[in-house]
């Protein structure tokens, strides 16, 4: 109000007849000042909107992706799992003039080219995300199975390279991206998520195998290898289309950064990865041998084909059940105890079964308890790593796992050179004794994360 009055007073006493003729004019319509005072608003810059990076935790498109990445691992994993039926028709058919540590490289080479290449190809998706990379890895998975379906009989460079090397680096371009786009759309029930997911990897372990003895024994080991390569084709033709990538790329790749040892500085990190390694060491050696284990014992050869499935369709529930109960009480409150079981599961039954029932349910019980494992160990690395970093922490701990693979399974080949009683006797005591102590590593994690005996951990 008093503004207003002194400029009036400040332009009638000033000698300028245009300032006292416009104010002469403005006191004439006052509505028309006061009007144009009222339209007079202060600048307002609106904030740019902030964009929502929380994964939505369910909807149409999320669990479309998730049903392309169950079938990823259905058809990739599912022929890994598998290899139980190929160790053994390679070992009485195909490379016979082979020993069981060289035919058992093979599947351990095929789990270290999964996990080896995991880091590189981790930073490729988060600069590309999956749309390059699983077009490309379904290609050469496919292609590795009729070059396999091609292989000579005892030339075992020839299954090396395409069953153990080729056919690895095909799913390793399909594996990577299909757990990690799983982070892209599920937070809160990320290890639901991820459970349902590696369900994929023990349902085509339960029926790859039966169908490649049902083929192997019908149209021959090339014909039953093709295929199962056209089965890999269809399931992963879907995942092309229903996996898809939510938050921005970088489109810059950092292979500098596919390693990340900064994390290592993190305690509970740190000793996670030396859990991993001593886990997968061991964790695949009963998939590798329990037919071979189960034929020396008397079982009947019709018995003892379907082991591996047994093993991987109790590993079903193992991957969504304990996912469900992580999501609730914490990962490692799961994991440690289920990996604790699987130890003394190997120690104790394994090591007492002689017969077809006894060997059924040590199959059964193992897959139940050690299925936990795949799902729970990137859920609770998820937990504890920035979101941008998730991709290089999980691709450290598969490189170790990597190296793990690559000499766990053919030590157990060593152990049973020559087969007897005593041999078995002692892969199986290695074999429970690592995956106790893989338990108390892992249980070291949890006390470093909390103390307190009731925290979600």
């Amino acid at each position: 109000m008093l503004a207003p009055e002194r400029v009036d007073q400040d332009t009638l006493a000033s000698g300028d007849p245009e300032k006292r003729s416009s104010t002469d004019l403005d006191g004439a319509f006052p509505e028309k000042r006061v009007e144009e005072k009222r339209n007079i608003q202060p600048e307002v810059h609106p904030a740019p909107p902030e964009i929502d990076d929380a994964p939505p935790d369910g909807g149409l498109r999320a669990w479309l992706v998730i049903l392309g990445s169950f079938l990823s691992l259905f058809s990739t994993f599912g022929v890994v799992n598998s290899y139980g039926v190929f160790q053994e028709h390679y070992t009485t058919t195909l490379l016979s003039h082979s020993s069981s540590s060289v035919i058992s490289l093979i599947g351990s080479l095929q789990l270290a080219s999964i996990y080896g290449f995991s880091p590189v190809i981790g930073r490729i998706y988060d600069a590309y995300g999956s749309e390059v990379l699983l077009p490309l890895g379904s290609f050469i998975t496919v292609l590795s199975m009729m070059l396999l379906s091609l292989c000579k009989a005892n030339h075992p460079y020839q299954f090396f390279l395409c069953h153990g090397i080729l056919f690895g680096f095909g799913n390793a371009l399909v594996f990577t991206p299909a757990l990690a786009v799983c982070g892209h759309w599920f937070r809160r029930r990320r290890a639901y998520a991820l459970g349902l997911v590696s369900a994929g990897s023990a349902l085509g372990g339960v029926l790859y195998p039966i169908m490649i003895q049902r083929l192997i024994a019908e149209l021959g080991f090339p014909w039953a290898v093709r295929v199962a390569g056209f089965v890999t084709l269809a399931c992963l033709c879907v995942s092309c289309v229903t996996m898809r990538t939510r938050l921005p790329l970088k489109r810059k790749i950092t292979l500098g950064d596919a390693v990340d040892f900064a994390g290592f500085r993190d305690w509970r990190y740190a000793f996670c990865t030396f859990g991993a390694f001593l886990s997968f060491y061991v964790v695949f050696i009963p998939y590798f041998y329990i037919e071979q284990y189960a034929l020396f014992e008397g079982v009947s050869p019709h018995l003892a084909q379907y082991l591996v499935a047994v093993i991987n369709a109790t590993g079903i529930p193992a991957r969504v059940l304990p996912g469900l109960i992580a999501d609730k009480v914490g990962s490692l409150n799961v994991l440690v105890p289920f990996m604790a079981t699987s130890g003394l599961l190997v120690l104790i039954l394994w090591q007492l079964a002689r017969g077809a029932v006894a060997i059924t349910l040590f199959a059964a019980f193992y897959g139940l308890f050690s299925g936990a494992f795949v799902s729970l160990l990137p859920a609770y690395i998820a937990t504890i790593s920035p979101a941008e970093k998730y991709g290089a922490r999980i691709g450290s701990v598969y490189l170790v796992a990597a190296v793990a693979n690559l000499i766990g399974t053919p030590t157990g080949g060593a152990f049973i050179k020559t087969v007897n009683q005593h041999n078995f006797d002692n892969l199986i005591i290695f074999t429970g004794v690592l995956a106790l102590a893989s338990s108390a590593t892992f249980a070291v994690v949890r006390t470093i994360h909390s103390p307190h005996l009731w925290a979600k951990v």
